[in-house]
């Protein structure tokens, strides 16, 4: 854990239409961050939540640009890519990563980056917002795209 997340004021979004979008991997651990961005974003009183589940993390820009097509106001991404033995790792996170920032400069529309990028399944828990875990990205990458709603 790098530090303690900013605490951050959630205003109230009764009117937002908000994406979450799920790489199908490792479905246990990203129903947890779903969970979490669903409680952040209940908390904020948004009504219209929809969950979209994409093959992979490499895929969630391209979901998040047809989420805003549609009319989304915001997206919140959570996903898992754990290292392995390949380069494909780095490709991977890499693709993403700079995916998310392209498709919300695109759109001029927040993305919550929840991507989980890994060593190893251990660390992946700790973030994912089970109990007794340390942190919970799903919860705090729905905070963040709520900031810029």
């Amino acid at each position: 854990m790098a530090g303690h997340a900013p605490e951050i004021e959630i205003q109230k979004h009764p009117e937002a239409k908000v994406a979450i979008i799920s790489s199908s991997w490792h479905p246990e651990l990203c129903g947890d961050l779903i969970a979490g961005a669903r409680r952040a974003l209940e908390s904020a009183a948004v009504s219209a939540i929809e969950t979209i589940f994409v093959p992979g993390s490499f895929e969630i820009p391209l979901a998040a640009q047809r989420a805003f097509e549609s009319g989304f106001d915001a997206v919140v991404a959570v996903g898992l890519v754990l290292k392995g033995e390949t380069p494909h790792f780095d490709y991977v996170c890499q693709g993403v990563t700079q995916g998310v920032i392209d498709v919300q400069l695109k759109f001029s529309k927040p993305i919550g980056y929840g991507v989980l990028m890994c060593n190893d399944l251990d660390q992946a828990i700790a973030r994912s917002g089970v109990p007794g875990s340390k942190e919970d990205k799903g919860y705090d990458a729905a905070i963040a795209a709520l900031a810029f709603l």
